[in-house]
């Protein structure tokens, strides 16, 4: 296997194994109730939370998940349309894969959420969907301003160079 279907495999397995964690995440094995039943007491140990105050934060706990979750997948569902679909001029950034991530990952929010209707201890939730599309739109920004960044970075060094040399 050459270097290129190598990394093309590389990228393509990170992406499906974390798609494989979204799906263990929407079972009933982690909905709201069973995540609490180990979530309470360590935060209760830990910082004397009473259950009121628990419920809460627990909320606010579950939907940063969605957040890290759809998050990374989108970044690597990012990393491996680029390894897919390389650019022309060997860039590292293009509006295509950016927007092939995005689609993806609203795309695997919206089964999830469907899925999660079917399931008794779990709510499928279009807030859900629109939560998890807006943390994939934040990863991609995140990556257009590192690689905005890394090629200013890039432009600045060659320039000093230049008058250096």
């Amino acid at each position: 296997m050459n270097s290129n279907r190598h990394d093309v495999l590389k990228a393509w397995i990170a992406a499906i194994l974390w798609l494989i964690l979204i799906a263990i995440e929407s079972s009933a094995l982690l909905s709201a109730r069973n995540t609490s039943r180990v979530l309470y007491p360590l935060l209760h140990f830990l910082f004397g939370l009473d259950w009121e105050r628990f419920d809460y934060w627990h909320f606010y706990i579950r939907k940063s998940g969605h957040v890290v979750g759809y998050g990374m997948l989108s970044f690597l569902l990012f990393r491996a349309w680029r390894a897919t679909l390389p650019a022309m001029d060997d860039t590292t950034w293009t509006l295509r894969w950016t927007t092939i991530a995005i689609l993806g990952t609203a795309v695997v929010a919206s089964l999830d959420e469907w899925h999660q209707s079917f399931i008794p201890s779990r709510t499928g939730r279009w807030q859900d969907v629109v939560l998890d599309t807006c943390a994939g739109v934040v990863a991609q920004l995140l990556i257009f301003l590192w690689w905005m960044w890394r090629r200013k970075r890039a432009v600045r060094r060659g320039s000093l160079s230049s008058i250096s040399g």
